[in-house]
């Protein structure tokens, strides 16, 4: 077999491999379908356990481990060997940005003379410095550009919901319409399919995202950016594919050409995403190679070809010099991201957020934002809805971090899942019985909207559905004078502040939809013991 037909081969292969672990990314995150109970069974978190920058900033961050989060060391020991294989074969984003790059041979004008290496790409190993030093610092910003997280985060949160809500318009139009193709009504085609999508993809009624626009612009860009270079998000700005250049700089398997074979044609710098110079025999680039193998299928000569070499042997001097002077501007810029960010009361502990609310299990928000890489497991977990992605209420620091919005969604009584899908554990993975002790807020009546004490009307609504055995919402009664100068005893509803758990689902339930007549804000939280309204605090207060 020659050279070029091997290379082919393997490209195939490479391609089967990608299609599946993106197939595989895919039904991990519908296999993390809302219910209510345990959560998922299987391996959700798979692909942030293999994610070794994952791995090196929580650890940085918290000097400590959760679940498998080892299992990045394993990605390391194999790109150690194979060079930048994560990138070219398993990626899933890499895989949608190659779906794209792969568009713009319909764009002549999109389609560059050269694909050659440029300085820029040393744009994400001075990401990666700066991110690294910030996680030093406490701060956990690696979720924001992490491709898994982004990935994640994308799909569940916007791309989900939006054909969640387009199959729902469908099958509701086409229901109400009940247009007949003869005998046959369309309805009996969409009600099974909006039927099949209920029980298996999307797990509950429709739930959609705040900000969630914000999500998709950003998700879009990096998609659109492969029409002006193919893989621009990977050359560019991707922090684990610097993590892993670091990791290939003398790889196993390496490119070896035939400098009597090259005629210049420029075939394989055109074929090549990851601008990795294959072209000039003693400059290749192993710190950005993918392995994809387009190079040497490109080659006519068959002067190009993978090759196992011993570590110590100096095949290449081609190198991404990132100079010392900008790798101290990107340190530099790491430490001011951490001022600004914990410069705020709220990064201090002095005030703090009443829309805030923590979902059971967040750790101390010190500790909780150092863990939370932004993916979305939990967003995406959650039965009712209710967790939603903060913007500001956490400040920049913890942006697209989870809290729980009962205007929108409550904590479901019985469900855990959100402890038991987080990957590094910024959301502890409590017992059932414990999380039903955990307190997460408290309820506040407000007596100018709720019905009892500003109308004069009966209403129950908030103590029927709290879920608390011994109820969290009791009764006082009292004598209210109606329009009409005649008396009725109603029932005027109390919050017990020693049996809230500030679940939200009061607030959820409440006759008011505008703004809520009774009201959960983060006082009272079990995680702060500064964040106590009561004084001398309540029965089980101050537990973390």
């Amino acid at each position: 077999m020659t050279v070029r037909a091997r290379a082919r081969r393997l490209i195939w292969t490479r391609r089967a491999v990608q299609t599946g672990a993106l197939l595989l990314f895919l039904v991990l995150v519908v296999a993390n379908r809302p219910t209510s109970g345990e959560g998922p069974t299987g391996p959700v978190s798979l692909f942030f356990d293999l994610d070794p920058l994952a791995l090196a900033a929580t650890w940085l961050a918290t000097r400590t481990l959760a679940g498998l989060a080892l299992l990045g060391l394993v990605t390391l020991a194999v790109t150690a060997v194979l060079g930048r294989w994560f990138c070219g074969w398993f990626c899933p984003l890499g895989t949608l940005h190659n779906a794209v790059g792969s568009l713009r041979g319909g764009w002549r004008r999109l389609t560059p003379r050269s694909e050659g290496s440029s300085r820029w790409q040393r744009a994400k190993y001075y990401l990666l410095i700066a991110l690294l030093l910030m996680a030093i610092g406490g701060v956990h910003w690696i979720g924001v550009f992490d491709p898994f997280s982004l990935l994640y985060r994308s799909l569940a949160l916007t791309v989900l919901p939006a054909c969640d809500v387009a199959l729902s318009e469908v099958a509701n139009a086409v229901y109400l319409g009940d247009p007949q193709l003869g005998p046959l009504h369309l309805r009996d085609l969409t009600e099974p399919i909006d039927r099949w999508w209920q029980a298996r993809v999307a797990g509950s009624e429709l739930r959609v995202f705040t900000g969630a626009g914000v999500i998709l612009l950003v998700f879009a860009a990096a998609l659109g950016a492969n029409l002006v270079r193919n893989r621009f998000w990977c050359r560019y700005v991707c922090p684990l594919g610097a993590l892993l250049g670091f990791a290939a700089v003398r790889p196993l398997l390496r490119l070896r050409s035939r400098t009597d074979a090259c005629n210049s044609c420029g075939r394989c710098t055109l074929r090549c995403p990851a601008a990795a110079q294959p072209e000039k025999p003693d400059q290749w680039l192993a710190t950005e190679c993918f392995g994809c193998w387009n190079c040497v299928a490109a080659c006519g000569n068959e002067g190009l070809d993978f090759r196992w070499t011993l570590p110590w042997r100096a095949t290449s001097r081609g190198s991404v010099d990132l100079g010392k002077r900008r790798s101290l501007a990107a340190l530099a810029a790491g430490a001011v991201a951490v001022a600004l960010m914990r410069i705020t009361p709220a990064a201090h502990g002095k005030t703090f957020h009443p829309l805030l609310i923590r979902p059971p299990g967040a750790r101390a928000e010190r500790e909780f934002l150092q863990r939370c890489i932004q993916c979305g497991l939990c967003l995406q977990t959650c039965p009712t809805g209710g967790l939603q992605p903060t913007w500001h209420e956490a400040g920049l620091e913890g942006v697209w971090t989870p809290m729980l919005v009962p205007a929108i969604g409550y904590c479901e009584f019985e469900c855990h899942a959100c402890g038991q899908v987080c990957p590094t554990q910024a959301i502890r993975p409590l017992a059932l019985a414990e999380k039903k002790q955990v307190r997460i807020g408290l309820a506040v009546i407000d007596t100018s909207r709720c019905l009892p004490y500003a109308h004069g009307r009966e209403c129950i609504v908030c103590e029927e559905h709290c879920p608390i055995p011994d109820k969290a919402i009791t009764f006082e009664r009292r004598e209210s004078v109606q329009r009409d100068a005649s008396v009725r005893t109603l029932k005027f509803p109390r919050v017990d502040p020693d049996r809230c758990t500030g679940c939200g689902i009061c607030e959820t339930k409440c006759p008011f939809q505008d703004v809520a007549a009774i009201r959960v804000t983060s006082a009272g939280e079990d995680r702060h013991p500064a964040n106590q309204p009561l004084l001398g605090g309540r029965a089980g207060a101050g537990t973390d």
